[in-house]
């Protein structure tokens, strides 16, 4: 008779194995619960039809297709922070589960029975909010059931035969769109170490063998000492008058940096960029044949400054800006200063049109006039943020070594340290 002897290894083996099962188990009933908890919140609080001519007061918000319910848009942080996500990622989650639950009730009925990854259902309802009612249906009855194991490729393939078929309208201006394909980016937030920015673009025949031309004659006149490939990537600062003859009228720079130097610190900041150089490369910068240099008198950002009105000095706004470069609302990141736009999303990832143009507002913490007009009482939240301060029942409080505390209306409270990709945000119970 043979005997097979149980190592200790094996038996490790063996529990690791049946933890991971029970683990995985557990995290897939809590994400499916957490999706539950997102439709509650916005069965608790409804919006109304929406109305695009509200510009200042809190809105209701359209987070998922057309037939889907609306939700209070002062509603949407509380959740959001709840579940550790920024307000925008939050409100993206709201509409997920909102979608699922009420424009592809097949699909939510399998992620409810553990049959289908949360995420996979995300996906496939992220896909489908910009069809209508029946072509999400369609969607619905045509992955359903395969929901589990189908491809991104097949997902969209679904949601583009419903389009043909459902909105056919949508479908050709969808055609037309793609069909015209021309474009300029200058990829400011990708800047280099060494203050190199990339630019790509795409352009017609004609307009491409005009540019090529334009910038072969013009760097044939450079100085040849001066690398070929340099002296055409210094042709584009010859179109927007960086480099033209210093003596002409009208030749200085149409552009303006902001570059910050601290005492202590061995590089600079550019506002413009949102990153950093060396303060060798501002120097060559300023350098530049034709350039014109504007030095600002220096900020003292620990100074109170006042003023008797409501609106602050634009000394105040820059000094507050200088302060806190980015809104002060927990893992909100859209920065102080105007100009800068984050990535277009589409359509359907940002329902309540937050596209609009980056920069911020300033807020008395403690309202005026009782909340005097001085620097330690002003801070720059984003509009949306802002709003949310103003019209709900959201309050927040700031010391400068812990950063900004905001309380919920529920008196749950959020402490962001500061800015930060990945911020650390605390939350307390109330």
């Amino acid at each position: 008779m043979t005997t097979t002897a149980t190592t200790a290894g094996e038996t490790s083996a063996e529990q690791v194995i049946a933890a991971a099962i029970h683990e995985h188990e557990i995290e897939t009933g809590a994400a499916i619960r957490k999706l539950q908890l997102a439709v509650e919140w916005v069965r608790l609080h409804p919006g109304e039809e929406v109305d695009t001519s509200v510009e200042w007061g809190m809105r209701e918000l359209e987070i998922a297709g057309d037939g889907a319910p609306t939700v209070d848009e002062g509603a949407v942080a509380e959740f959001a922070l709840a579940i550790g996500h920024s307000t925008d990622s939050g409100r993206r989650y709201l509409g997920d589960a909102v979608e699922l639950a009420y424009r592809l009730p097949r699909t939510w009925g399998r992620v409810l029975a553990g049959e289908v990854a949360v995420w996979k259902a995300r996906r496939i309802a992220q896909a489908t909010m910009s069809l209508p009612p029946e072509g999400a249906a369609a969607v619905d009855r045509a992955l359903y059931f395969v929901a589990a194991r189908c491809s991104y490729a097949e997902i969209d393939r679904q949601v583009e035969k419903a389009r043909k078929e459902h909105d056919p309208v949508e479908t050709e201006r969808r055609r037309a769109e793609a069909a015209e394909k021309r474009h300029v980016k200058v990829h400011l937030g990708a800047m280099t170490y060494d203050g190199l920015v990339p630019i790509t673009a795409m352009a017609d025949v004609p307009d491409a063998v005009a540019f090529e031309d334009y910038v072969a004659t013009q760097a044939a006149g450079m100085d040849p000492a001066i690398p070929l490939q340099v002296r055409r990537s210094m042709v584009l600062g010859m179109l927007g008058g960086r480099h033209g003859d210093a003596g002409e009228e009208g030749s200085a720079p149409g552009v303006m940096v902001f570059v910050h130097t601290r005492p202590g610190q061995a590089m600079a900041d550019v506002d413009n960029t949102r990153s950093t150089t060396t303060v060798e490369q501002v120097q060559e910068w300023c350098t530049r044949a034709g350039t014109k240099v504007t030095i600002r008198p220096v900020i003292d950002l620990a100074e109170e400054m006042s003023t008797e009105s409501y609106a602050p000095t634009d000394r105040m706004v820059e000094q507050v800006k200088l302060r806190h470069p980015e809104c002060p609302f927990p893992g909100c990141h859209r920065p102080s200063r105007p100009g800068y736009r984050a990535k277009k999303r589409k359509k359907r990832t940002d329902p309540a049109g937050t596209g609009e143009q980056h920069g911020s507002d300033l807020d008395h913490r403690q309202e005026w006039p009782e909340g005097k007009t001085v620097s330690s009482n002003l801070f720059p939240p984003c509009r949306g943020h802002h709003r949310l301060k103003t019209f709900t029942d959201w309050t927040y409080d700031y010391d400068p070594v812990t950063g900004f505390t905001w309380t919920s209306p529920l008196g749950y409270t959020y402490t962001d340290s500061g800015p930060s990709t990945d911020p650390s945000i605390r939350r307390h119970p109330g």
